[in-house]
């Protein structure tokens, strides 16, 4: 199977030479090797060394091939090692990257390591730049983000109680973090941490700072790596016990922690969903696959069964669907109006058309569809993460409600304008 990807008339032609230029490295060097990129992950701590080296040398290999044809890290500026890419010619590139589980690794743009360069360009000073940024767009460093609390809610980000507190040069941090992303194998982490007095019980969010920690930083304990749908995961539980770093290691100023979180968060929305558009394209297309090639009840084929049939309208609607609301989610952000309303209302309902149409094509494979032979086992569980993943589904429609309720008592309507 190979991705179908055509120009489309509607789009400029930078943007469709780009997809198609995506496409033909997906097509001739990633998914004829998905088995030797990725086929140990399930199994990795049985994997032998060598399928281990094979695969590294690989990735190693793709890389330098998509530098060569400058798509190394769409989601970044030119003078920071990016193809500098405007929001919505990035989503679009999202989408054809996502056909195949992992491929995005390879273009230089992978959680959290994406986010964290994104608030890095933002936040960080030419020092910051220098030391932590360049080294991680150009894959010298990993790194991870450290925000959620085991005790606390993550979709309040007003009850986090992990604390720095000043003294002289250093900052001194204390607290309890969980779901750390990229835990084990980062250098170093953005820790979100509470920087007001603290006497303060009014749990403003503008009390928040971002502070660089490396990982070798004494006091920094990995106490574990949080299982995830009953797999040993990257996600660590991580003890910050009288952690020292230098003040210098603040992102931004003082108090910013929020808003960076929320810059962070807001478009990586928008990118889990274009993600989530292309899985479901390529789910689509196994889907159909199967259904024009199995026989079945002597000699029927499955694309004859309305049940099947039903399966293949259904799961067009939810892709057209999600596509539409997410680019115009995409357009409203790159115009500058207010996305608001909109990330929510994509943060719902794509992962649920996603885990729809996942759900469907593992219905027509059988007990494959459910096997490591296959990718559709691991979309499934990636797309009900999703559903918790940046905001639950409950937080964000009663966001949503409230931005709706909002205008009309201002004397406006649910159109929230294009």
């Amino acid at each position: 199977m190979v991705m179908n990807v055509k120009p489309v008339p509607t789009l400029d032609d930078e943007i469709n030479e780009i997809r198609l230029a995506t496409a033909t490295i997906i097509n001739k060097e990633i998914l004829p090797n998905e088995a030797k990129l990725w086929g140990w992950l399930s199994d990795s701590a049985n994997a032998p060394n060598e399928a281990l080296e094979e695969a590294k040398a690989l990735r190693h290999q793709i890389q330098n091939k998509v530098k060569e044809a400058n798509l190394w890290a769409p989601h970044l500026p030119k003078p920071f090692g990016g193809m500098g890419l405007s929001f919505l010619q990035h989503a679009y590139m999202n989408e054809v990257l996502a056909y195949s589980p992992g491929a995005a690794s390879l273009f230089g743009v992978v959680a959290p390591n994406s986010g964290n360069q994104k608030i890095l360009v933002q936040y960080g000073t030419p020092e910051q730049h220098e030391k932590w940024l360049k080294p991680l767009t150009e894959g010298r460093m990993q790194s991870g983000f450290s925000m959620t609390e085991p005790h606390n809610p993550g979709s309040d980000p007003r009850s986090l109680t992990t604390r720095a507190v000043l003294d002289g040069d250093e900052w001194v941090i204390n607290g309890h973090k969980w779901f750390t992303s990229n835990g084990h194998a980062a250098d170093f982490y953005i820790v979100m941490c509470r920087t007001g007095d603290p006497n303060d019980k009014s749990g403003a969010t503008d009390k928040m700072t971002q502070i660089i920690v490396p990982k070798n930083t004494p006091g920094v304990k990995i106490v574990r790596g949080v299982p995830v749908w009953g797999r040993s995961s990257s996600h660590c539980e991580i003890i910050y016990d009288n952690v020292r770093v230098p003040k210098e290691n603040q992102l931004g100023r003082t108090g910013t922690g929020h808003q960076a979180a929320q810059d962070r968060l807001g478009a990586g929305r928008v990118y889990h969903c274009m993600n989530s558009i292309g899985s479901m394209w390529r789910a689509f297309d196994l889907m159909v696959e199967r259904a024009t090639t199995r026989e079945v009840h002597g000699g029927e084929k499955l694309e004859d069964k309305q049940f099947i049939q039903g399966f293949i309208a259904d799961s067009y609607i939810d892709i057209q669907a999600a596509r539409l609301m997410t680019i115009h989610c995409a357009e409203k952000m790159e115009s500058g109006a207010d996305p608001r309303t909109d990330i929510s209302a994509i943060k719902i309902f794509v992962p649920e058309a996603y885990h729809r149409v996942v759900d469907r094509a593992i219905q027509v494979w059988g007990a494959a569809g459910v096997s490591g032979d296959l990718p559709l086992a691991n979309m499934y569980l990636g797309a009900r993460t999703l559903r918790i993943a940046d905001g639950p589904d409950e937080v964000h429609r009663i966001l949503i409600a409230k931005n709706v309720l909002r205008r009309y008592h201002a004397g406006e309507t649910w159109d929230f304008g294009n």
